[in-house]
């Protein structure tokens, strides 16, 4: 069996410039390499959005948009829509008869994302979240998960989820294996946090020219920094941290004059500023292509969804035929 990859993003919002460097940037990459699919996450969006689901449909467009523009090719990736896949419902089912929930309260990950929501007693659809994506990474058989490191634990239950179901039934399922790799987090315009959609500190991969302008020249810089020459302090700057993500090759340039107090904050966020824009240029081009052609947003989703509910009905089969639950198909 070759290498397929599985990745994808919960559809709370528009996709920014942290998703860009953190995962597009990746997935354009591994899709000439991989059997890619890249799942439209809404009903898992649903576990900290159940009371705003027009949102969430709205974003299932944005979002395809915004992989569409940044590279991502429906040619070469399956961009699909989970929901619209019910064996991944019903894997999830099966897969929470034999997972316990002190294994989903004391999984890190969904301590850190409780505690960053404010929930104290959870729902079951968010503790249940290691399980849904269990069976979303294994209803296509899928061997390598693109993560951040702070992914890793719903990694570790989704290869416990398969092995367990292989050692009770039948092995059927594949273990996949997490593709971690050296990501750089950009923070946040407001430099006191990652760059976030919730917090409002983020450049959205849709802006126009101009807002990319606007949101640099608001942005905070060194706090110490009050006077053009005064002597800066760039790795405590966030617009400087742009410089080494987005013109590598200048920064060194950056952070020598800004340590000299030679260069003023006004022309180094002019300087990042363009090559933000640079970079988001083509994705404009893009996008006001597939504006102009929403119908052609939705064939690819169809498309996209239509194969990965081939695979799903598969391994549906397989795994139905291993539980004994094939009733009157069974010989």
């Amino acid at each position: 069996m070759s290498e397929r990859v599985l990745t994808g993003d919960r559809v709370t919002g528009k996709l920014h410039l942290g998703h860009y460097v953190g995962s597009l940037k990746n997935r354009i990459e591994l899709q000439n390499n991989y059997d890619t699919f890249v799942e439209l996450a809404d009903v898992q969006a649903l576990t900290t959005h159940f009371e705003k689901p027009e949102m969430i449909k709205q974003n299932v467009r944005y979002i395809t948009m915004d992989y569409l523009a940044s590279g991502i090719d429906p040619e070469k990736s399956t961009i699909f829509v989970q929901s619209l896949i019910p064996e991944i419902a019903e894997l999830t089912v099966y897969y929470s008869m034999f997972v316990t929930v002190s294994a989903l309260r004391h999984n890190p990950t969904i301590k850190s994302e409780a505690e960053a929501h404010g929930y104290k007693d959870l729902y079951y659809g968010f503790l249940g979240y290691p399980v849904s994506q269990a069976a979303d990474i294994t209803f296509c058989k899928a061997t390598l998960i693109p993560v951040g490191e702070d992914q890793l634990p719903h990694i570790e239950q989704t290869r416990k989820i398969v092995r367990k179901f292989n050692q009770l039934y039948r092995p059927v399922l594949v273990e996949p294996e997490a593709l971690v790799g050296e990501v750089p987090r950009l923070v946040g315009l407001d430099g006191n946090n990652k760059m976030s959609k919730s917090l409002g500190n983020a450049i959205q991969l849709d802006s126009t020219e101009q807002e990319v302008n606007e949101k640099i020249k608001d942005a905070k810089t060194d706090p110490e920094r009050i006077h053009k020459n005064d002597p800066g302090h760039p790795e405590i700057c966030p617009i400087y941290a742009y410089h080494r993500v987005f013109r590598p090759s200048g920064a060194d340039e950056i952070c020598e004059n800004c340590r000299k107090g030679t260069m003023g904050c006004v022309e180094c966020k002019r300087k990042i500023a363009k090559s933000i824009n640079l970079l988001l240029e083509p994705m404009r081009q893009r996008r006001a292509d597939y504006q102009e052609h929403p119908e052609t947003v939705d064939e690819i989703l169809m498309a996209g969804t239509k194969r990965a509910r081939i695979e799903a009905k598969e391994t549906m089969r397989e795994v139905r035929e291993a539980m004994s639950l094939n009733y009157f198909t069974s010989k």
